[in-house]
């Protein structure tokens, strides 16, 4: 379909002062937590962190420092940490209590983000300190919530036991292959795949204990499940509202739909003569695709009734993706604990669950931490004039969607309903990249495919020009190949480096720009803020750059955001090009100096929460205040924020200072 009179890359209009979009009062960012047996890898930092830090500083700068909060921090429990932790005891790779363990690794986690310019207002623990506290006390109530309005179900389902070694196992210490049809993965544990597919652990296919190595038994173990498909209504109403909203990621929307579905099996037509011989009776509707016969069911335990007829008949199926009731409990001894309710006593939470809510605790913790009641989070997730902003990856899209949704929207009421009143928890908007790839692979720090770790790129790059980079990709739709030309072994010398061109855009282009900027200055206004007047179509085409970025940042379309960055960079650097000459009188070149000082604090504007130290440089040496990246501003000239603009005195550039600076590998 062709574009309208209006319609352009940013959204159905183009962008004007009169229709610009509205931004929430306060805002909440939260990054995806990193477990805590690792520290951070290539795709913690590139397709979670580094995106979200971006998107926080444009918020503080929209809508003012003090109405945003950032928080994350390590993901301290859960059987995957248990088990890497056992594993290095064993091999003596590993010292000192478990609670060292995730404590070091949570202090290499806070190194890699202050070494990439990444500052959450909060990166906490969710095991310690005030934090696990907090923690502790908001785990209790969310399960004593459910229970008392209605929602939660006391289930029991087999669970692996390892007879040889004559314990439960957890669900890192089962493997087997992911019953998920189409998964890739490489690793299906208990009940998720290392690629995060659901499933029931009966449905795990060849599981062996990685204690023994023998196939564990299955024994009926009793935990508080939250019913999912009870709140199908609701979570199908809110799923079809997301299109509505702008930008709204469409991988979100169609991963949410997949489990929206009803509970159908799948049966290779080669069972057909045997299906239609066993006139199965349970009510079904059947429909078929090119490979298999589909059987559709009213309700969940109408399609494990199903299964079990099925399987006594020898026919082999595969259950597609629906809501199954999802669990809060278990029994992993290093957890975080469960309240005892009814008969069910000295439970500990699965890790999923209580990772979900691990955000509010996060807020909740910081806000006391500024002198604030701790209850204070409610006016941050459980207000209409406030929105959370989940960055997420795309593997954690059911768990952040369908879990934590129903998880919110059943604590706050008997009758859920997918619109909360004011007061109660709102439902956050998901940010969910999909894979940042390793070369063409997925990597991971476990997997076969080793990701590069977050503080090796550093030796190679700043992290200016990595954020840059990181930003640039277009993870909002589809998975992004990042090949850093260092780590490439089929890289040859005179290759450009890709990672590099939105680094150069910085380090070369801008850098260029602001430097020619403040020695022509020096050289023909004695360093001082040459004033005048501002072409019509200079300031037309900066204010137009303005209002396409913050549209597409307000939609979260982050590699269109570094597009119109680049675009306009490097018009600046035309327009320099083509008006300044060698031979220039201080009269001539004064107007183009005024425009492109205007240029310049448009391109660093855009760019502050990208490169926040080398914008940060560049305001220093025009000694413009502090207000300078306060969007209430946007459109001001730079003569707004300088006391005396017809007699500015700029801050003395010595010779080959880069504002926008290359790694020292790079010369």
């Amino acid at each position: 379909m062709s574009k309208g009179k209006n319609q352009n890359n940013y959204g159905p209009a183009k962008p004007t002062k009169e229709n610009r979009p509205v931004f929430p009062q306060r805002a909440v960012i939260t990054g995806g937590m990193p477990y805590g047996n690792k520290p951070l890898h290539l795709g913690h930092i590139g397709a979670v962190f580094v995106q979200a830090d971006i998107f926080t500083r444009f918020m503080k700068d929209r809508i003012g420092e003090e109405n945003v909060i950032f928080v994350s921090g390590t993901d301290c429990y859960g059987s995957p940490i248990v088990e890497y932790y056992r594993k290095g005891k064993e091999a003596g790779e590993i010292e000192g209590s478990i609670e060292d363990f995730v404590m070091a690794s949570h202090e290499k986690q806070k190194e890699a983000l202050k070494a990439f310019g990444v500052s959450p207002s909060l990166y906490g623990t969710s095991a310690f300190g005030r934090a696990g506290e907090i923690h502790k006390e908001l785990g209790e109530r969310i399960l004593k919530g459910l229970h008392e309005k209605g929602h939660l179900k006391k289930l029991s389902f087999p669970q692996f036991y390892d007879p040889e070694a004559g314990v439960f196992l957890n669900g890192r210490q089962v493997v087997g292959k992911c019953p998920v049809p189409g998964c890739q993965s490489e690793k299906g544990y208990a009940d998720e795949c290392d690629l995060g597919h659901p499933y029931e652990p009966k449905d795990l296919i060849d599981p062996k204990s990685s204690l023994t190595g023998e196939t564990p038994e299955m024994r009926e173990v009793s935990n508080w499940y939250i019913d999912l498909p009870e709140f199908r209504k609701e979570l199908t109403a809110w799923a079809d509202s997301l299109s509505d909203i702008p930008g709204y990621r469409r991988n979100v929307i169609s991963t949410i739909k997949e489990f929206l579905e009803p509970p159908v099996v799948y049966i290779k037509k080669d069972f057909e003569e045997e299906l239609a011989g066993l006139k199965l009776t349970i009510p079904h509707e059947v429909r078929e695709d090119k490979k298999s016969i589909i059987l559709e069911f009213a309700s969940l335990e109408e399609r494990e009734e199903a299964g079990s007829v099925l399987n006594e008949a020898g026919i082999r199926f595969r259950a597609g993706k629906t809501l199954t009731p999802f669990r809060l409990t278990g029994n992993v001894e290093w957890s975080l604990p469960a309240p005892d309710l009814e008969d069910l006593k000295d439970l500990t939470f699965w890790v999923w669950p209580e990772s979900l809510w691990t955000p509010i605790s996060f807020t909740s913790t910081y806000l006391e931490s500024q002198g604030q009641d701790k209850e204070e989070w409610k006016k941050w997730w459980s207000s209409k004039d406030s929105q959370v902003y989940q960055f997420i990856g795309e593997d954690n899209i059911y768990f952040y969607s369908l879990a934590e949704m129903a998880i919110f929207m059943g604590f706050e009421s008997e009758n859920p309903h997918p619109v909360p009143e004011e007061g109660e928890l709102q439902l956050p908007r998901l940010v969910a990249n999909c894979h940042l790839l390793q070369g063409d692979k997925k990597a991971s720090s476990s997997g076969k495919v080793k990701a590069i770790m977050a503080m090796d790129l550093l030796e190679h790059y700043t992290p200016e020009q990595l954020r840059a980079h990181f930003f640039s990709l277009g993870l909002a739709m589809r998975p992004i190949s990042f090949k850093p030309k260092p780590f490439n072994p089929d890289a040859q010398p005179k290759d450009a480096d890709p990672v590099l061109k939105e680094g150069n855009l910085l380090s070369n282009v801008m850098n260029r720009i602001c430097r020619s900027c403040f020695y022509t200055a020096q050289k023909y206004t004695d360093g001082k803020l040459p004033f005048g007047e501002i072409d019509p179509e200079v300031r037309e085409e900066a204010d137009q750059a303005i209002l396409n970025f913050e549209n597409v940042m307000h939609r979260q379309e982050f590699h269109r955001a570094m597009s119109i960055l680049d675009k306009y960079i490097r018009s600046v650097s035309k327009y320099w090009a083509k008006n300044v000459k060698n031979d220039m009188e201080a009269e001539e070149i004064t107007p183009v100096l005024v425009n492109v000082f205007h240029m310049v604090r448009t391109a660093i504007l855009l760019l502050h929460p990208i490169a926040p130290e080398g914008t940060e440089m560049v305001r220093e040496y025009l000694q413009a205040n502090e207000d300078f990246f306060k969007w209430d501003n946007c459109f001001e000239t730079i003569y707004h924020f300088v006391e005396n603009p017809e007699d500015h005195e700029l801050k003395f550039l010595e010779p080959r200072v880069d504002f926008f600076k290359k790694h020292s590998s790079q010369f």
